[in-house]
């Protein structure tokens, strides 16, 4: 059972009054302390929905126990590891992560060519630098709680919940001093007997788009979102996002051949998969007749249970853990290209050490099985589970 100093008191977290405390934390900006390790790491109090609860600080995640349930894997066995420090800078004191990203949130000029984010280069020595669009996609994925799984979830993790944990990730980040949640738009389940209101909601929190800045720039919005279809317009397409209907979004058909060919692997497990759900994260902006276009855009294919995966290997791997008893977390690419491995999961639960788990895809070559080796050597603490997809079937996972 999890314990918590909450200002000068030691709280379970299964206390008939925990709520109560958490409401009154919230209300004074009280830092709570999770006890699972020595001294107490700081944490804070959300709001998802209409729940408190307590979430870790950015970047906090491998300094709690394996075994509580707000740890989570080093962050050098994932895409997370190079950002640290240079593209992601948490305050200490705020706790507030200051973001540097290689996107444009303005745009100067008359409409021009959208972009799709493009596949990052080979090497990674200028990658730390800056957060693409996907990797942004995946800080807040990371962030939001949303790559862990517990049988907890099962059959409650909705669109609903994603957006919750989603706009809570964002009041934790900060761009050249505004925060995120500022410019960033996430649909609202969308209830036709609410829809005058939603639409309401929806043109206010997107007036940006409409406005120039001093230096006579258009603001640009993030925008994340679930696709539900790429409809033919007479030039290019109509980009329809779940919970939004009546509000196209258009993309310019040169945007839209390369959006194919970059996402090629994700546009493939979202038809292959009837439960899956493609993800979407881009800058938005308007035409000179005011419609709103894409200016840089970037997918991202989840499971149904929305858990991030790139190749059906993983989908199979997710598919095993989703069914188990125990926490694991998903591994991110962020940044890196996919000829660099990156630890699939981490199951935290299993003793004496928690077990990364690595996917060798089919086309990994030598310099992948040497950097695979390095990540391995490097983390003795961890015991190792490779699934090289050219040996043959899954091999069984750890004994819990």
């Amino acid at each position: 059972m999890r314990c918590f100093q909450i200002g000068d008191q030691i709280v379970e977290e299964q206390a008939d009054d925990f709520q109560e405390r958490l409401a009154i934390a919230y209300g004074t900006k009280v830092r709570p302390a999770c006890l699972c390790a020595t001294p107490g790491i700081t944490m804070y109090v959300a709001r998802i929905g209409d729940q408190l609860l307590i979430k870790r600080m950015p970047l906090t995640g491998c300094a709690h126990d394996p075994s509580c349930p707000s740890y989570e894997p080093p962050y050098e066995l994932s895409g997370l590891g190079p950002l640290i420090g240079s593209a992601i800078q948490v305050d200490a004191a705020s706790g507030a992560a200051s973001l540097r990203l290689d996107f444009s949130l303005t745009k100067r000029g008359p409409r021009s060519a959208a972009a799709t984010e493009t596949e990052a280069r080979e090497t990674v020595t200028n990658e730390a630098r800056k957060l693409s669009l996907r990797a942004l996609l995946h800080y807040l994925w990371h962030e939001g709680g949303l790559t862990e799984w517990t049988s907890h979830w099962i059959g409650r993790r909705h669109w609903w919940q994603v957006r919750s944990h989603l706009i809570e990730a964002a009041r934790t980040m900060t761009v050249r001093g505004e925060t995120l949640l500022d410019r960033l738009f996430v649909p609202e389940p969308f209830r036709a007997e609410d829809k005058t209101a939603i639409e309401q909601r929806r043109a206010t929190a997107l007036a940006a788009i409409h406005q120039a800045t001093s230096g006579g720039q258009r603001k640009l919005m993030l925008l994340v979102g679930e696709i539900k279809e790429f409809s033919q317009a007479r030039s290019g397409r109509k980009v329809v996002v779940k919970h939004m209907p009546g509000f196209p979004i258009f993309l310019e058909e040169g945007a839209w051949r390369r959006l194919q060919a970059r996402f090629n692997a994700e546009f493939e497990l979202w038809q292959a998969n009837e439960s899956a759900h493609l993800m979407a994260i881009m800058t938005i902006g308007t035409a000179t007749s005011g419609l709103p276009i894409i200016n840089e855009i970037a997918l991202m294919t989840v499971t149904g249970e929305w858990l991030p995966v790139e190749s059906i290997h993983e989908q199979q791997l997710l598919d095993k853990l989703t069914k188990m008893q125990r926490k694991s977390v998903k591994g991110l690419r962020f940044n890196l290209p996919r000829s660099q491995p990156v630890a699939t999961a981490i199951l935290a639960e299993p003793k004496p050490v928690p077990v990364a788990l690595y996917v060798v895809p089919p086309y990994a070559n030598e310099d992948f099985e040497s950097a695979l080796r390095e990540i391995i050597e490097a983390r003795p603490d961890l015991q190792p589970w490779v699934w090289r997809v050219n040996d043959g079937d899954m091999p069984d996972l750890p004994p819990g």
